[in-house]
């Protein structure tokens, strides 16, 4: 392992400490509620109802999956507040049954009458129409049928094996001539076929005749199983999905190791490990729950019964029907006005002339660039970096950790351009980001046939670093340009997470990150930076003691000041310091869109401390962290939150924002987030969330107000 890791030591009592499970959630609550406001268009509904059950179905297959191992192997010790592995899997059971009704509740009274009161029908079979039955069955025989395989399970044919994620039907069947009932298990096929069946318009009775018309896949199949089954009576059916453990857990191996590693576990990930949860329909008779059961090795706590439609996680289909007015207005992102004349497309369209386009380079060489997105567009901002970079014949070499990246991504394609080109090219491919395994080896094997340097992550460590650096040869002496950001170098996800991320030329930034890339090419322990905090070498040491400093500054009469915004804050460490800093009279802000084991509010220990999380259009997904130092302000970004993954098993880098007018756009943007009374959630003292409401006051919605501010072409400043 080439960083020495800073350890930390645990200094809270359990009752000072939420359980991060538990906490999550609540956030996954805070997802659930944008579906049931009203102020939310319709389809957007959809869409949250879509994101929660997609983070469910994340959360067993790796955080519930880990707790019921530990039962398993007869783990009692417990958490940071107290819980063993039973006590919190049995707390998750109470939390997240209300909110699996609330949801199916929403989508049966609420979400489905009003997309139908706008055209938008989502059908039962039952409630068809007789034309509409008529092209859904041969809908069924003519591209549904040939796909499907039932499996009986008698005592000549075991219980199938049920893979992860699935749909399925399970089928109650008798034998006329014998009486005989028997079981079976169809497989939906849902990576083969849409979700919901579209119904041509033409056969719709209703006046007047709805955008759209569609019926669950499941449904088709169910309804007509006696194609399925000739010469017999099908009695019953009813519908199951299966959630196994998806975690891959990887020794520290070698390179070739790892990628061989991970191909086998990616192959057991698409079956899965053991079940972790079934859910059922809360009218499915006992017999069939306990057949499932006994076949699945399933226990009680693992049983959910569902009331409507299982896995909603597909409802995120409704998004591509093209109806703007049930959406939110979709946000485009403009050009940083620094950046206007480097664009070298305009050149090539002829929109600017070729005297007046101006490299990024230059542009990087006289001021640093602070990027936001997905208001700033990445397109014309960091992918115009690596792109230039790519083409300009002074470029000697690029660097870049690449943790997740969209399929068809411009950087990758820039990156084996820039190696046909003949400059040295190195890509840090995470291959153990989290569900993006085997697109990582698919890029991973794509660059280096290319002639890309390939580096696998860091024996022992995650990679999670966003940093590019680019080598330029300039009158005779090398000059190093780089990005520093809190995003993935993804152009998908660039459009809907805000990200912050900074262009710069600094010497002290440049060699740091030559320095960084080297040590995780190859073998060195490195112990310090010039500018950037290093996880797990500087960070959690620096920003314990930027916290000490702002302590030390109340303390003697000066005014102590933080405020940070980051995805989750669960280390202990962290929350143990803050709650002093809380003491001796720090006034601390947190921005915490997800996981915060911290009770803020507290008196005689965290009453000085807010916490506000965000939950709008886009993911909040920058990395702020802001210190008062007695009137010398400080500001970072970076790639880190404060978790122990974070500050002590990944590598990460968060960097100084050192120009003033930069740092003054930090500050103005967190007192933004701080203000929003639409899409803020107040954190109580008890651990609970209250949403923000404005009442009488104007509405002030942070992530509205940032497109309102770049659509005009005033961006903070």
């Amino acid at each position: 392992m080439p960083f020495a890791t800073v350890m930390p030591t645990n200094a809270l009592s359990p009752d000072r400490y939420i359980n991060r499970e538990l906490s999550w959630i609540s956030f996954n609550e805070r997802v659930l509620s944008q579906a049931f406001d009203k102020r939310t268009p319709l389809l957007d509904q959809a869409k949250f109802s879509a994101i929660f059950s997609n983070n469910l179905d994340e959360f067993f297959m790796v955080r519930v999956a880990s707790l019921k191992s530990q039962v398993e192997a007869g783990i009692t010790t417990p958490s940071e507040d107290g819980k063993t592995p039973l006590e919190q899997l049995l707390t998750i059971r109470e939390r997240l049954i209300p909110l699996l009704q609330r949801q199916q509740k929403h989508y049966s009274h609420n979400l489905r009458s009003s997309l139908h009161d706008h055209g938008v029908q989502l059908l039962d079979y039952q409630q068809l129409n007789n034309p509409q039955r008529e092209w859904v069955d041969e809908y069924f025989k003519a591209s549904i049928f040939p796909v499907l395989t039932p499996l009986a399970v008698d005592p000549a044919h075991p219980f199938p094996f049920v893979s992860n994620l699935s749909l399925n039907v399970a089928a109650v069947i008798r034998d006329p001539e014998t009486g005989q009932q028997q079981f079976a298990r169809v497989k939906v096929p849902q990576k083969n076929l849409p979700r919901f069946i579209a119904i041509p318009k033409e056969h719709s009775s209703s006046e007047p005749t709805p955008i759209h018309t569609a019926v669950p896949l499941e449904q088709l199949i169910a309804f007509n199983l006696e194609v399925l089954f000739p010469g017999m009576t099908v009695e019953s059916h009813y519908f199951f999905r299966v959630t196994r453990d998806a975690d891959l857990e990887l020794r520290d191996l070698e390179a070739d190791d790892l990628m061989l590693a991970l191909e086998q576990g990616l192959r057991k990930r698409r079956v899965g490990g053991e079940v972790v949860r079934l859910e059922v329909p809360s009218g499915m008779p006992d017999n069939v729950v306990e057949m499932l059961m006994t076949g699945l090795a399933v226990e009680e706590e693992d049983l959910y019964r569902i009331d409507g439609p299982l896995g909603l996680d597909d409802l995120f289909g409704l998004i591509g029907l093209p109806l703007s007015h049930l959406k939110d207005k979709l946000h485009k992102g403009s050009t940083p006005a620094v950046l206007a004349r480097t664009q070298q497309h305009l050149v090539e369209e002829g929109s600017i002339k070729p005297e007046e386009f101006e490299s990024i380079f230059s542009v990087m060489r006289q001021q640093d660039v602070l990027l936001h997105h997905p208001y700033e567009l990445f397109s014309t901002s960091v992918e115009e970096f690596i792109n230039q970079a790519a083409d300009d014949p002074q470029v000697m070499g690029i660097k870049m950790t690449l943790y997740r990246t969209s399929k068809d991504s411009p950087i990758i394609d820039a990156l084996i351009r820039a190696s046909e080109n003949g400059k040295q090219v190195m890509a840090l491919v995470e291959l153990k980001a989290r569900f993006d395994e085997d697109n990582n080896i698919q890029w991973a094997r794509q660059l280096e046939r290319c002639g890309v340097h390939v580096i696998y992550g860091v024996l022992g460590l995650k990679t999670h670093t966003k940093i590019v650096l680019v080598v330029r040869k300039e009158q005779e002496r090398l000059r190093s340009y780089v990005h520093i950001g809190t995003g993935n170098y993804n152009s998908k996800t660039s459009k809907l997470y805000t990200d912050l991320g900074l262009l710069s030329s600094r010497p002290e930034l440049g060699q740091d990150l030559v320095e960084l890339f080297n040590y995780l090419t190859g073998f060195s322990k490195q112990q310090s930076f010039r500018k950037l905090l290093v996880a797990p070498v500087t960070l959690r040491k620096g920003m314990e003691s930027l916290i000490r400093r702002e302590i030390e500054h109340a303390r003697e009469g000066r005014q102590g000041q933080i405020r940070a915004k980051m995805n989750s804050l669960v280390d202990p460490d962290i929350i143990a310091l803050l709650y002093e800093a809380s003491n001796a009279g720090v006034k601390i802000d947190l921005i915490i869109r997800g996981m915060c084991s911290l009770y803020p509010g507290c008196a005689d220990l965290s009453e000085n401390i807010s916490v506000v999380s965000i939950i709008g259009q886009f993911l909040e997904h920058s990395r702020i962290f802001w210190f008062g130092n007695g009137g010398s302000p400080e500001a970072y970004i970076g790639s880190a939150d404060w978790m122990r993954r974070n500050l002590d098993r990944r590598v990460e880098a968060v960097t100084p924002v050192e120009a003033p007018e930069l740092r003054r756009k930090l500050e103005q943007l967190l007192e933004l987030y701080l203000q929003d009374n639409r899409g803020a959630w107040d954190m109580k003292s008890d651990g609970s969330f209250v949403q923000r409401h404005p009442g009488e006051c104007e509405e002030r919605n942070s992530q509205i107000q940032l497109i309102d501010l770049w659509s005009k072409g005033l961006p903070i400043s």
